[in-house]
């Protein structure tokens, strides 16, 4: 099985944290909640999920289990997602980012 490399989770997880923040601080504004449904799709592409709690749970068990040393830093570009206007063009290009971002930086196990 192919696993996500631990950069690639600790950053997302750290992005879907602090846009969660942000949408706690802010009223919703339709940008800050495209972030944070592209995010949460993500999370639970490169974990293999379909709800997004189970999708932080199995990240953070991941995390939980690499030694802190052992990973290198994984530029965010790799799991950046696309910013476009319409929602199938915003669906088809989170897609391609998320299995790009999986399949770009895994870990065979």
């Amino acid at each position: 099985m192919l696993l996500a490399h631990p950069a690639v989770l600790r950053e997302l997880v750290a992005r879907y944290e602090s846009l969660c923040t942000a949408s706690q601080e802010l009223a919703l504004a339709p940008d800050l909640k495209r972030r944070l449904d592209d995010v949460a799709y993500t999370l639970c592409v490169t974990t293999g999920t379909r709800q997004l709690d189970h999708a932080l749970a199995a990240a953070r068990a991941r995390l939980a289990a690499t030694p802190a040393g052992s990973t290198a830093t994984v530029s965010t570009a790799a799991v950046s997602t696309a910013s476009v206007s319409t929602p199938a063009v915003a669906s088809t290009a989170v897609a391609a980012s998320a299995k790009t971002a999986a399949t770009a930086t895994v870990t065979a196990t």
